[in-house]
């Protein structure tokens, strides 16, 4: 694995820690943008070793991703979604300002759907 993608990685990884921490003490809004970047850099890792992309947009990396892993399923088109779904989740806690409008439950499911997003990228970058 090249060393940029691996260190995103990482990155995820302490996304989700961040994001589980935030959720302890009741921050859902917040949790589920941790959530959410966590696979945005699981995303970029992806993107980064097998096609040489660097992208930073949000729209692009999410499309690439599209283009290269779940249309040709590389990997499971559902972190696709997942990964679609947690930007718009992300920019609703990011920027609503009625407080309690992420439930945690759903904070928590962000964070799996995260967790289990970075398992699959290990494995398919350590085949």
């Amino acid at each position: 694995m090249k060393d940029y993608a691996s260190k995103l990685l990482n990155k995820a990884l302490d996304a989700i820690e961040g994001a589980e921490t935030l959720l302890n003490v009741g921050k859902a809004e917040i949790a589920v943008g941790r959530a959410y970047y966590s696979m945005f850099y699981v995303a970029e890792a992806l993107l980064y070793n097998e096609f040489d992309l660097k992208l930073n947009q949000h729209g692009q990396v999410i499309a690439a991703y599209g283009k290269h892993f779940a249309k040709t399923r590389q990997l499971d088109p559902k972190f696709h979604r997942w990964l679609r779904d947690g930007f718009e989740t992300r920019i609703t806690g990011d920027y609503g300002v009625d407080t309690g409008i992420i439930e945690e439950e759903v904070a928590a499911n962000m964070i799996n759907q995260a967790r289990e997003f970075l398992e699959a990228a290990r494995k398919y970058l350590g085949k």
